[in-house]
């Protein structure tokens, strides 16, 4: 499986899975039958018009339909941090080729060469494309230096870091509750991405950041893994808590 990597916020590098043609298609597949609803809901619409100002407001309502459909790929992936509608359902999104956010120019080479992707070349070329390359970019990926990543790792319950904790459990890190959310799930992440990778020096660097944090040491006896299942454990349980 691919893989792209991509660099959080925190600094730490997590390996993300490439998504494929058939996520991109079906993604798309989503977005078209949307527009293809409201189109049928404006046709509708017209029949049931009939007056010179009607007529007006007909055309001025296909004209601004007209143009979301046109634009509707860069203004949704520019508001929606690299989605459309269907790449969300999908758990798809763009990304540079750096790992980080795309920025407004690349998303907007992206959209200018739909038309060398699937206009010109009736909807062969992009598809091709993301085939054959290595990153499973289209043309306008490869001009932009962006690809798709699945935003959603696929790991095996065994590997979960959240795990539910029982009753009477005693916290060994008193203080794991100065994580927010985003870092528990990083951490989750960084934990997955080891099991998927066996890259050991994830794990060395999220547990250096986590427990200058937390102005902890890891432990005499835990490695390294060991104390980031345990912070994890730890905040679940005094989160669960106070909840």
């Amino acid at each position: 499986m691919e893989t792209i990597q991509v660099n959080t916020s925190q600094h730490v590098a997590i390996d993300y899975p490439v998504a494929g043609l058939g996520e991109r298609v079906a993604a798309r597949l989503i977005d078209l039958g949307a527009f293809i609803v409201v189109a049928i809901l404006l046709m509708v619409l017209t029949a049931l018009t009939g007056s010179a100002q009607s007529k007006i407001l007909v055309i001025s309502i296909w004209s601004i339909y007209g143009a979301c459909f046109v634009f509707y790929d860069l203004i949704s992936e520019i508001f929606m941090n690299g989605q459309s509608i269907g790449k969300k359902l999908l758990k798809i999104k763009v990304i540079s080729l750096n790992g980080g956010q795309a920025s407004l120019g690349q998303y907007f080479i992206r959209w200018l060469f739909r038309l060398v992707d699937f206009t010109l070349t009736a909807q062969v070329g992009g598809l091709i494309c993301v085939a054959i390359t290595e990153n499973k970019q289209r043309i306008g990926d490869i001009v932009a230096g962006t690809t798709l990543i699945k935003t959603v790792a696929r790991t095996g319950f065994n590997h979960i870091a959240f795990h539910p904790v029982e009753e009477e459990y005693t916290p060994v890190f008193a203080y794991a509750d100065q994580l927010t959310d985003r870092d528990a799930e990083l951490i989750h992440e960084v934990i997955s991405t080891f099991y998927r990778t066996n890259n050991a020096d994830l794990i060395y660097a999220m547990s250096a950041r986590i427990s200058t944090h937390l102005a902890i040491k890891v432990p005499v006896g835990m490695n390294e893994l060991e104390f980031l299942k345990t912070v994890i454990k730890d905040y679940r349980h005094i989160t669960s808590k106070r909840d």
